[in-house]
């Protein structure tokens, strides 16, 4: 049986580590900092129209705001990364029997004999030096290795996505009542989100719908107290 026949038996999720946490991230920030800003500025008693400029806005510069986070984060830490690599692929040109004897010690306290640690220190360096050294020794895998404009991408999309529930539901919803269609619906989307990510993750839909609900509340609750304690559009 071939290793990809395995994983897919297996059914692991690591590999969707990169994605899914930038789409998370983008999507539930999406629905909450925009339902927060039409409930706050709703809440200070602005006009439909403010309301959904406000909204607009908010959406635009979110979506740009998280790629250009997402971008520059993930690649300061593919920076790290490729610095790290090219002074292992130094070291290893240089002095290959010390990264075999340091390989082979990690090995061993990771609980294999000494003799089966040299062993395999030796047959992986013999396939893939600087592979093993930068799984085994650096952490660094094809799994969870840095990949800014797929992560840039993914946040601006999902930001989009996510903010638009919430300007939808302020479009159809009558003004004097704005804030609770808004708020209400939104938690109906943070809940559907956090089940959703908590099933692409094999976690727990119950947990993972809390845990996005209650911060969504909590970020809504605050900023209709602000709009409704100065009265200005926040």
């Amino acid at each position: 049986m071939t290793n990809s026949a395995i994983k897919k038996i297996e059914g692991h999720r690591t590999h969707r580590v990169g994605w899914l946490r930038a789409a998370v991230l983008g999507a539930n920030d999406g629905i909450v900092s925009t339902a927060s800003l039409v409930v706050g500025v709703a809440a200070a008693n602005a006009g439909h129209s403010e309301i959904l400029l406000a909204g607009v806005a908010g959406l635009v510069a979110g979506a740009m705001s998280m790629a250009a986070g997402e971008y520059v984060s993930v690649s300061s830490q593919s920076d790290i990364e490729q610095a790290d690599l090219e002074r292992e692929r130094i070291e290893l040109a240089t002095d290959i029997d010390a990264e075999h004897r340091e390989l082979a010690m990690i090995y061993e306290e990771r609980g294999l004999e000494a003799d089966l640690a040299e062993e395999v220190a030796v047959q992986l360096m013999a396939k893939d030096a600087l592979g093993a050294h930068a799984r085994d020794e650096l952490g660094i895998s094809h799994i969870a290795k840095a990949r800014p404009l797929q992560a840039a991408l993914t946040s601006a999309l999902t930001f989009a996505i996510g903010a638009a529930f919430p300007l939808i539901a302020a479009v159809f919803a009558p003004l004097p009542r704005i804030e609770w269609w808004v708020s209400g619906t939104s938690m109906v989307f943070l809940a559907v989100l956090g089940c959703l990510a908590a099933y692409t993750g094999g976690a727990s839909l119950l947990r993972g719908a809390a845990r996005v609900m209650f911060w969504g509340a909590l970020a809504m609750a605050l900023t209709a107290g602000v709009g409704k304690l100065f009265g200005v559009v926040v």
